[in-house]
């Protein structure tokens, strides 16, 4: 089954958010209606890279790594254009997910937090094409109602 993060995020906002094993479900379940095999891990690692969805922790840690964590969950991330994958508008009916509202303030701040860190590796390691995507990303964040001007300027200061 050929997806792109776009899709992934319109499978995640049809449920609001999502654990990683919902989400691994939900592909297995549209896998199966489609006739196809389900995309490998890459896929929502892809997604998550991108900012096309973000993993937060509904407690409010920021800290923790996003693949320790079971109770994580995923949100269309700011980068995102959800787009719905053929058959994926049956999986509220298919699958047995509880109602969650995402905790917008939490959600912003795992983006930022995160966005940080990739800026101070991308910084660190001068590494162009990562500086060039990540001030794409700052945009978006941007969108979302974080002032990201003091991360962009450290971004646009490796390409100067």
């Amino acid at each position: 089954m050929d997806l792109d993060p776009d899709d992934l995020a319109g499978v995640v906002d049809l449920f609001g958010t999502l654990t990683r094993d919902e989400l691994d479900r939900a592909l297995e379940e549209l896998a199966y209606k489609q006739g196809a095999e389900p995309p490998g891990p890459a896929v929502v690692e892809l997604a998550l890279q991108r900012y096309v969805l973000v993993a937060y922790d509904p407690e409010g840690d920021v800290d923790s790594p996003l693949d320790d964590d079971p109770d994580r969950l995923l949100v269309p991330g700011p980068s995102a254009f959800p787009s719905l994958p053929e058959g994926a508008a049956d999986l509220p009916h298919i699958m047995d997910v509880p109602t969650r509202i995402a905790d917008r303030e939490a959600v912003e701040r795992a983006a930022e937090a995160r966005f940080r860190g990739d800026v101070a590796r991308a910084v660190a390691d001068e590494d162009e094409q990562l500086v060039r995507r990540l001030l794409d990303v700052s945009y978006d964040l941007d969108a979302w109602g974080l002032e990201m001007a003091d991360l962009r300027g450290r971004l646009d200061a490796v390409l100067d």
